[in-house]
C-alpha cells in the first residue's frame, strides 16, 4: 500500500466488484478482488466480519460467502474452512444495506489494485502465424481495370 490510502484501495474493489457483476468475462476481475482482500486481511488493514447466505446459490446448493470490511465498505469473498469454525453466522444477507457510492473509472481501479497486489500480465510469447506451403495470394482486385497499354 505504499502509494495509496486504504480509502483508495476499497473504493478501487467496490468499482471492481461492481464491474465484475455484470462483465462478460468476470473471472479475472473476480480473482484481483479476492487477492487484495486476503492481502489486505494478511496486513490487518481488512476485517471479517462474519459469513451470509449466498444471494446467488450455486446449483440450488445454499452456500456461505465471507464478509469482509475494508474501511466503509463490505465485500463477499468465499469462505475458508477455518472460516465456518471460527466465526459466526450471520444468516441471510440484508439486502437493504449498500455500499457508499464512488466514482472511479474501471481502469484507474484496476491500476490501483496491480499496483497494491503487486499484480504483471502474463507477457505470452507472440505467435506468428505460419503459412502453409500451399498458400497461393489472390490476385483479385490486384489487377489495374482498364488495363493500361504497356510501354515497350
Amino acid at each position: 500500500m505504499d502509494n495509496y490510502q486504504l480509502r483508495d484501495i476499497a473504493k478501487a474493489l467496490y468499482t471492481v466488484n461492481r464491474h465484475a457483476k455484470t462483465a462478460p468475462e468476470p473471472k479475472h476481475l473476480y480473482y484481483i478482488k479476492k487477492e487484495t482482500i486476503n492481502r489486505l486481511l494478511r496486513e490487518r488493514k481488512a476485517k471479517k466480519i462474519g459469513l451470509h447466505f449466498s444471494a446467488h446459490p450455486k446449483l440450488s446448493n445454499q452456500h456461505s460467502t465471507l464478509l469482509v470490511k475494508v474501511d466503509e465498505y463490505y465485500f463477499h469473498i468465499p469462505p475458508t474452512k477455518e472460516d465456518f469454525q471460527q466465526l459466526e453466522h450471520l444468516g441471510a444477507l440484508d439486502e437493504n444495506y449498500r455500499n457508499p457510492q464512488c466514482k472511479m473509472s474501471l481502469s484507474q481501479a484496476k491500476k490501483v489494485i496491480y499496483d497494491f497486489i503487486d499484480w504483471k500480465p502474463k507477457t505470452s510469447p507472440k505467435v506468428t502465424s505460419k503459412r502453409s506451403s500451399y498458400y497461393t495470394p489472390s490476385s483479385l482486385g490486384k489487377m489495374e481495370w482498364p488495363p493500361r497499354k504497356s510501354h515497350r
